[in-house]
């Protein structure tokens, strides 16, 4: 069991057929997929940059980050805008990045003693990108450490696209 405090509300999201939760606390917004502005030579999980309301947002597809084939964009494909501390000893600065699922499911409750340690095998991503696994009634939903996910230096390297 991991975590020590009550339930924690989580995003619920679809890709390539596997179930995943985010705490909320780190989403900003979802919004309706819109094609991203392609930037050169950046890595391939790295879709392009989009105008959110005059912010540069860079966009990362899971499914390249987790070495997947990405489903083609269908009229449910979503983009996650998430808000992630830009260092662990500043969390007042904030750095908005975007990430394309191929659906948005629901908010549940997650409390600690649903989750578990995450496999080291049997799942389809590496177990570094996890931070655990929830069950929930007969399923198990795969819960992001969003600090791997977009890790720190990477996010570093994505902000200077955006201070351009």
């Amino acid at each position: 069991m991991l975590g020590h405090s009550g339930p924690k509300k989580h995003l619920i999201f679809t890709l390539n057929g596997e179930v995943y939760a985010i705490a909320i606390d780190q989403i900003r917004e979802i919004i309706g997929f819109r094609s991203p502005t392609i930037v050169p030579m950046m890595p391939s999980y790295l879709r392009g940059i989009i105008n959110l309301r005059g912010m540069v947002v860079p966009v990362l597809d899971l499914a390249y980050r987790f070495g997947l084939a990405p489903n083609p964009v269908g009229k449910r494909t979503c983009i996650i805008i998430l808000e992630l501390p830009l260092h662990p000893d500043m969390p007042e600065q904030h750095y908005m990045v975007g990430l394309v699922v191929d659906m948005v499911n629901a908010v549940l409750d997650i409390s600690p003693s649903m989750i578990e340690l995450a496999p080291s095998f049997g799942v389809s991503i590496r177990p570094e990108f996890l931070h655990g696994m929830a069950r929930i009634k007969e399923k198990f939903i795969l819960l992001l450490n969003l600090q791997r996910v977009v890790a720190l230096d990477e996010l570093n390297a994505l902000r200077s696209i955006s201070d351009k």
